[in-house]
C-alpha cells in the first residue's frame, strides 16, 4: 500500500480519508506527517487519545518500504496490527508470543517488501538476527513509541531502550520519529540525548485531556467510597481500578464482584493464562471493571474506558497522568478518581527510603512524589497544577472537583503548632492515630500506658474532630513539616521546616477536611445524547450486537471493528447508501467494502 514519497501534498489527507475514514487531521498531525514523510526526524509529545499512531502510520504508507515500530507493549502491538489489517494495511508483529515458524515467515515478508508496518519489541530488535533482517529490507522509517521508557528517572524505564541509538548509527538515512504521551522537560531532554535526536524537530501538543474530570477525595473508607463512585457515575461501564499490592487487587476485585460490579483482578502474580483471559474479557466485553496493579493498561487501546480510579497513591505525576489517560480515549466524558490519605504518603516515602536505588534516584523520586502531593493538596484547579508540571499554562478548567466545588481553606497555624508540639512531646515515636487520641483527650489504654494523659497537649485539640486532625497531619507530612520514620513503624518526626511554625513565626493555611458523608457523585454526561429517540437507541443496540458478533467471529476486540462513536453516528444519521456511509468518521474504503452492505441492511430495518 506504500505510496510514492514524491506524492502530491494532498496525498496524506487522501490516505487519511480513504484508509482510516477520518475527514481531517487533528492538531499538529498534518504537520508531523508531512515532516516525517519528507524524511525528517521528529520527537512528538501528544496526550493519550490525541492520535499519535497516525503520526507514524500515515508516513509509513506515504514512503516506500516498511516502517519498523518499536513498542514495549505486546497487547498494543496486537491491537494495532488487528486494526490496521481491518483497514487493508499490510501489518505484522514480532515479539515473544510468536513461535519460531511465525517469526521466520514475518522476516521473509519483511525482506520481500510485503509489509507496510512491522511492530517489534525493543529486546527483539537489538538481536543480531533482527538487525540482519532489517539490513536486507527497504526501510521507510523507524517509529519509537513510548519513548519516555528511555529515561532512567521515568516511571516506566526499559533498559533495552538505551540501545535504540544504534538505529541511527546503523541506518543513518532512515528517518526516526519518537513518540510519548508523558514527559516533563527533563525527560524530553533525556529522550533527545539518549536517542541521538539532536537534529529532530520537536512537536509538543497540549497535555490537556478536557474530557477527563479529575477528582481526589480524602480517604475514609476507600472501598465504600469507590463503590459509591461507580454506582453513582459509571454503573455498567468499563473502568480500571489501580492498587499497589497484589493482595489488595484480589480482595478489591472480589469485594466489588460481591457488590454486583462486573470486576476482575489483574496482576503479575497470576498465571499468564488467567491474565490473558481477563485482559481479553476487558477488551471484548462491555462494562468490565479491571482491578489491577500498574502492570495493566499500557497498550490497551480500548477507547470506551469511562473511568480510572486509584485506591493507592501513584509514585509520580507522570505515572498518574499515564494511568488516568487510559480513560476516555474516545473523547467522550470520563473520570479520573482517587482516594488519598496519610497512609499513602507514609507508604510511598517508605518505598523510596527502602529502595535499593542510588542516592540520586531516591532524591529524584522524592521530588516527583512531592510534586504529586502538591496536586493532591492544592486548593486550586487540579488541571492547572497538572499541566504546569509539564510546562504548560492553563486557566481553571471548570471540570475538576476543585473547580466544581472549591474547597475551603482555613488558618491552621494554631492547629499545626498543636500537632507538631504533640509529635515532639510524645517523643517522636508515634503515628497519627495515637497523636490524635492524645490531642482529643482520649484516655485509651495505650495513652495511659505511656503516660501521655499527663502531657500539656492532652486534650488540647478537642475542638477538632478526628477527621479534621487526620487532614492536618496528612497535610503537614505532605508539606514537609513532619516526616514518617519507617524504622519506627511510621512514627512521625519533626523536620527542620517545623521550627518556625512551632515558634509562631510562620502562618499555615490548609485545606479543610471533607465531611465524613460525602455528597453523592454527580453522573457524567453520557456520550449518547439524552435527546435520542427510542428508535435511535434501539438501532444503536442492534449495531452494537452486530459488532459484537463480528468481533467474536474474527477474535478481535469490538472497537477494532468500529468505535462506539462511529456506531453512534450511524444510529443518529441513518445513511441510506454507500455514499452516505463513506462520510461517517471511522469508515474508510476497506471497511466500507467489507461491512457496507451489512450496515445498510441493519439501518433499513
Amino acid at each position: 500500500m506504500s505510496a510514492d514519497p514524491g506524492a502530491a501534498p494532498d496525498a496524506a489527507l487522501r490516505l487519511l480519508n480513504e484508509v482510516f475514514g477520518h475527514p481531517d487531521f487533528r492538531g499538529a498531525q498534518r504537520e508531523i506527517v508531512e515532516h516525517v514523510a519528507a524524511g525528517g526526524d521528529a520527537l512528538v509529545l501528544m496526550p493519550t487519545g490525541g492520535g499519535k499512531s497516525l503520526c507514524y502510520q500515515l508516513p509509513a504508507l506515504l514512503r516506500r518500504g516498511t516502517a519498523l515500530v518499536v513498542s514495549p507493549l505486546i497487547a498494543l502491538m496486537q491491537d494495532q496490527v488487528d486494526a490496521l489489517r481491518q483497514l487493508g494495511v499490510r501489518a505484522a508483529l514480532i515479539n515473544s508470543t510468536l513461535d519460531a515458524e511465525a517469526v521466520a515467515a514475518t522476516e521473509r515478508a519483511l525482506r520481500a517488501g510485503e509489509l507496510d508496518l512491522l511492530y517489534c519489541a525493543p529486546e527483539r530488535l537489538v538481536m543480531p538476527r533482527m538487525l540482519g533482517a532489517l539490513e536486507d529490507a527497504r526501510l521507510a522509517l523507524f517509529a519509537i513509541d513510548e519513548a519516555h521508557c528511555v529515561s532512567q528517572w521515568g516511571h516506566d524505564f526499559r533498559p533495552e531502550y538505551l540501545q535504540l541509538s544504534l538505529l541511527h548509527e546503523r541506518f543513518p538515512e532512515v528517518p526516526r520519529i519518537a513518540l510519548t504521551a508523558t514527559a516533563d522537560p527533563q525527560t524530553r531532554a533525556e529522550i533527545v540525548r539518549r536517542l541521538a535526536l539532536g537534529e529532530a524537530r520537536v512537536f509538543v501538543s497540549s497535555f490537556d485531556r478536557p474530557n477527563i474530570r479529575y477528582t481526589i477525595v480524602d480517604k475514609q473508607d476507600a472501598r465504600s467510597q469507590l463503590l459509591r463512585f461507580i454506582r453513582g457515575a459509571h454503573a455498567g461501564e468499563a473502568g480500571i481500578v489501580y492498587c499497589l499490592a497484589r493482595r489488595k487487587v484480589e480482595e478489591t476485585a472480589a469485594w466489588l464482584a460481591a457488590q454486583g460490579v462486573n470486576a476482575l483482578p489483574y496482576h503479575a502474580g497470576m498465571s499468564s493464562e488467567a491474565r490473558a483471559e481477563h485482559q481479553a474479557r476487558f477488551q471484548r466485553e462491555d462494562g468490565v471493571v479491571m482491578v489491577a496493579t500498574i502492570a495493566f493498561g499500557m497498550g490497551i487501546d480500548k477507547p470506551d474506558v469511562r473511568f480510572v480510579a486509584h485506591l493507592d497513591l501513584p509514585k509520580s505525576i507522570e505515572g498518574y497522568y499515564q494511568e488516568t489517560g487510559r480513560a476516555g480515549r474516545d473523547g467522550a466524558p470520563a473520570d479520573a478518581w482517587m482516594a488519598y490519605g496519610l497512609g499513602d504518603v507514609v507508604q510511598q516515602r517508605r518505598m523510596i527510603e527502602q529502595s535499593e536505588g542510588s542516592e540520586e534516584y531516591r532524591r529524584v523520586s522524592t521530588v516527583k512524589l512531592e510534586a504529586l502531593l502538591g496536586l493532591c493538596e492544592t486548593a486550586g484547579c487540579r488541571r492547572v497544577r497538572l499541566l504546569s508540571y509539564f510546562g504548560e499554562q492553563a486557566a481553571p478548567c471548570g471540570n475538576c472537583d476543585a473547580c466544581l466545588e472549591p474547597p475551603e481553606t482555613w488558618d491552621a497555624t494554631e492547629a499545626a503548632r498543636k500537632a507538631l508540639s504533640c509529635i515532639y512531646r510524645t517523643g517522636q515515636r508515634f503515628g497519627a492515630g495515637h497523636l490524635i487520641d492524645v490531642l482529643r483527650g482520649r484516655a485509651t489504654e495505650r495513652v495511659g500506658q505511656w503516660g501521655h494523659d499527663g502531657l500539656a497537649v492532652f486534650g488540647l485539640g478537642a475542638d477538632l474532630d478526628e477527621n479534621a486532625w487526620r487532614g492536618v497531619f496528612r497535610q503537614l507530612v505532605a508539606l514537609g513539616y513532619a516526616r514518617p520514620d519507617h524504622e519506627a513503624y511510621g512514627a512521625l518526626r519533626l523536620t527542620e521546616a517545623s521550627r518556625p511554625v512551632l515558634k509562631g513565626e510562620q502562618k499555615i493555611e490548609l485545606r479543610r477536611a471533607a465531611p465524613r458523608k460525602a455528597k453523592p457523585v454527580a453522573r457524567q454526561r453520557a456520550a449518547w445524547p439524552e435527546t435520542a429517540s427510542p428508535a435511535q437507541t434501539a438501532l444503536l443496540e442492534r449495531l452494537k450486537a452486530w459488532r459484537a458478533g463480528q468481533a467474536r467471529e474474527q477474535a478481535v476486540p469490538a472497537y477494532v471493528i468500529f468505535h462506539d462513536s462511529t456506531l453512534a453516528a450511524l444510529a443518529a444519521l441513518r445513511p441510506r447508501d454507500l455514499d452516505g456511509l463513506s462520510v461517517i468518521d471511522g469508515i474508510g474504503a476497506r471497511k466500507l467494502e467489507r461491512y457496507g452492505p451489512q450496515l445498510l441492511e441493519l439501518l433499513r430495518e
